[in-house]
Parts: C-alpha cells; sequence; structure tokens
C-alpha cells in the first residue's frame, strides 16, 4: 500500500492557477514534452539561467570530444583541455578568431557537428527570444481589493483598474466572473462559475482609469451574500480585461482574481483625480489601492 502510495505520488504535478495549487495526480508529461511551453512560461531569471547551463554543458561536452583526440586543433599548448573549451566556445559561436583552427579529420567533424549544433541552437535561442519579447502584455494595474457598498440605493461590486502604459487600449472589453462552491439538488458538492453582469463593460479608449459596477440584486450570483456567506461558499471573483493596444498593434490581455477575503464590505475606493492648474488632471496612484466608508 505505501509503494503504490509513493507511486502515486511520483506521477503527480503539482500546477497554480491564480492562488490555488492543483495536485495532477496520474498525468505523466515529460519535460521535453513540452519544452517550448515551459520556455515561454518559465521567468525571466530562470530562462537566462537555462540557456546559460545548456551553453556550458554543449561547450564542456564539446571540449572534452576534442580533448580524446590526436591533436585534432592547431596551437594548443600540451593538449590543455581548457584551450578545447576555449575553441569549442569560438565554434559553437560561430565566432572563430583564427589563432586555433582544426588540422586532422577528426577535428574537422567534430567541428563541423559543432557549427552545426551551434547554428540550430542560437535559431532555436533567437525565436524563444523574440517571441517572449514580441508577446503581447497589458500594464493594467488592479485595486487590491473589491469593494460592495450601497450605490444609487442599490448594492453594487466595485473593482478599480488603471492602464499603466498610459497609452490607449481601444475598444477595451471587460468581464467579471464569479465562482463558487454549489450542492446540487443531488446533494453533490460542486465548483460553479457565473459571470457577473456590468453596467458598462467596454471602453472605447483605455488611457488612465476604470471602475467596474456590478448592482448586486436578485439576478446576481452574489446576492444576499455577506462576508460569512461568502467564505461558506469559497468566493473567487476573476477580473478579464482585453482591449488593443494602439502603440504594439495588438491585442492585449490582463487578468485578476480575488479570493473571499480580498473583498471589503461598505467601503468604496478613494478619489484619485483632481484637476490642477491650467486643466491638468493629476492621478495620485499612491491612493490607488485606499479605500474609505461608504
Amino acid at each position: 500500500m505505501m509503494s503504490s502510495l509513493k507511486d502515486r505520488m511520483s506521477k503527480s504535478s503539482v500546477v497554480r492557477l491564480g492562488d490555488r495549487e492543483i495536485v495532477a495526480d496520474g498525468l505523466r508529461l515529460s519535460f521535453w514534452a513540452d519544452v517550448s511551453h515551459r520556455c515561454m512560461t518559465a521567468s525571466w531569471p530562470s530562462f537566462i539561467a537555462g540557456a546559460m547551463t545548456i551553453f556550458v554543458v554543449f561547450n564542456a561536452g564539446f571540449g572534452l570530444l576534442y580533448w580524446f583526440g590526436n591533436d585534432p586543433v592547431s596551437n594548443v599548448r600540451h593538449s590543455d583541455y581548457l584551450d578545447y573549451l576555449y575553441f569549442s566556445i569560438e565554434t559553437l559561436s560561430t565566432a572563430g578568431y583564427g589563432d586555433m583552427h582544426p588540422q586532422t579529420h577528426y577535428g574537422h567533424f567534430v567541428s563541423a557537428v559543432e557549427l552545426f549544433t551551434g547554428i540550430f541552437s542560437m535559431s532555436v535561442m533567437t525565436g524563444l527570444i523574440f517571441a517572449r519579447f514580441s508577446r503581447p502584455s497589458a500594464r493594467l494595474l488592479f485595486a487590491n481589493n473589491p469593494v460592495i457598498s450601497v450605490r444609487e440605493g442599490k448594492p453594487t461590486l466595485m473593482v478599480r483598474l488603471a492602464n499603466e502604459r498610459h497609452n490607449i487600449i481601444g475598444n477595451a472589453t471587460a468581464r467579471l466572473w464569479v465562482l463558487k462552491n454549489i450542492v446540487s439538488a443531488d446533494g453533490e458538492s460542486l465548483r460553479r462559475f457565473s459571470e457577473l453582469s456590468l453596467e458598462k463593460n467596454e471602453h472605447p479608449a483605455l488611457a488612465l482609469t476604470w471602475t467596474l459596477y456590478h448592482t448586486i440584486d436578485e439576478t446576481s450570483a452574489l446576492y444576499d451574500l455577506d462576508a460569512d456567506g461568502m467564505k461558506a461558499a469559497s468566493v473567487t471573483l476573476v477580473v478579464v480585461v482585453s482591449g488593443y493596444d494602439v502603440v504594439a498593434a495588438q491585442t492585449v490581455h490582463a487578468r485578476q482574481t480575488y479570493d473571499h477575503t480580498k473583498f471589503r464590505f461598505g467601503q468604496r475606493y478613494a478619489d484619485i483625480l483632481d484637476e490642477m492648474e491650467g486643466g491638468r488632471v493629476r492621478i495620485d496612484y499612491g491612493r490607488f489601492h485606499d479605500t474609505v466608508d461608504a
């Protein structure tokens, strides 16, 4: 029984979805099966560290191959491995300084294999770096907490966001989803998601700030839920915003999730816009996340 449990644990992987960690048991997916996705989703420090590791391993391996040969490279002092390592770096990077060059059939064969490896690996690395840099992203700032208070006589959920780049995101569209645990008529526990209607879900030119409003009425999935009710139902709010970045000429997306502990009842967002002399508008981002009593 213990060995079976260990086998199952060894086949498990942890997947992070927002703030939740999901243990995927029994899924067999090797690292090389989806290496492109892993390279695209890795952080920049991890990506650079991985590229450096592969570069060192390749050169160390080809340096050993040169070292095993019988004087395959000219101007190498006493078959010094470091010289072969430096020559490997010159060959793999196609630098070719000229002070060392292959002088045997074995040396030419190894260097030809290394040249092909260098051209192939550099092409792959160039493509990955270009893909990472060219991937569209929206620099949207979301308030730390969604707030719920009475607005125009009705309980209303509010979420504030801002465009940090201050460029134009045309035809911006926002969607609001809520996930909560429910018990079906058959007594089955389910995790259900529902879309929350917004007073305005489109913005013609998002450049500064935007506050989303959802009226909590009888049709709302949040109707009659207080802080304790949200905790019991393990409520999670998901905000998805997309639009056309006129500078990058690409469609960008941004997403933010809030669990039930983030909701602030009876609060509203502090004012951050005021007009200065000369008609200029001032935005105080130092108060962007602040809330006050409604």
